[in-house]
């Protein structure tokens, strides 16, 4: 180019004019990440109701993803693992039974306090443990009911550290049991040791998930009322 050569001036603009312009903002979501929420319970339904019936080895995520409409690979957006998912089953299966049975026990706590005067401590234990054993029963054999026994099925399908995670929240459980039977011993309503009483009526309450057929047995009022009388004497 010589000295007097007019500078060479580009028709087209900066190359950035050449290429896609890119949406302000966050990128735009998938259809499963807009409906993420959704998605992740019917997985896990689908799959608590899977892993009951066939088991979590006979279960495959394919399965799972068939039995929500979903491709088979789907399910591995939202779990990294069928190991995954089947912890997020006896996980979510625990919280809905903590969340009912904190329930049950702030309407039993409801009820002393609208007969305040008339109810004796005993009879408010009484009431309080009523009400966790039927809360128990619709946790085990109410609608929606698969998630608990898959954890009850499938524990150890679980590795350590998955155990130990699923641990805190079966403390969590059980202790709200503990002070309701020290209570009922205290008034002479329960004979045998606190922790072995509540080891072996959450585990008689657990097998009921093996032989009840509501179409052939008993309410889970009548069950929760052969509990009582099972487990607990009339007074001293």
């Amino acid at each position: 180019m010589t000295a007097h050569a007019l500078p060479f001036k580009p028709v087209l603009g900066p190359l950035t004019d050449l290429l896609p312009k890119r949406a302000r903002g966050r990128p735009r979501k998938t259809e499963d990440e807009r409906d993420d929420g959704n998605r992740r319970h019917q997985l896990l339904t689908a799959a608590a109701r899977l892993f009951r019936e066939k088991g979590f080895d006979a279960t495959s995520t394919r399965d799972i993803a068939a039995a929500v409409g979903m491709h088979s690979g789907s399910p591995f957006y939202h779990f990294k693992s069928k190991d995954a998912l089947l912890l997020a089953v006896m996980e979510e299966g625990m919280r809905s039974a903590l969340a009912r049975q904190a329930e049950a026990l702030q309407g039993a706590e409801a009820g002393s306090r609208a007969a305040a005067g008339a109810v004796p401590a005993a009879s408010a234990s009484l009431l309080q443990l009523r009400r966790l054993i039927r809360a128990h029963f619709d946790t085990l054999l109410g609608p929606g009911n698969d998630f608990v026994p898959v954890m009850l099925y499938e524990h150890r399908s679980l590795n350590v550290r998955q155990r130990a995670a699923l641990a805190q929240l079966q403390v969590a459980y059980e202790s709200a049991w503990t002070p309701v039977l020290e209570a009922l011993q205290a008034s002479g309503h329960l004979c045998a040791p606190v922790k072995l009483s509540r080891l072996l009526i959450l585990g008689a309450l657990n097998w009921s998930v093996q032989w009840f057929d509501e179409k052939k047995g008993a309410s889970l009022d009548e069950l929760t009322d052969a509990a009582m009388a099972l487990f607990l004497k009339e007074s001293r």
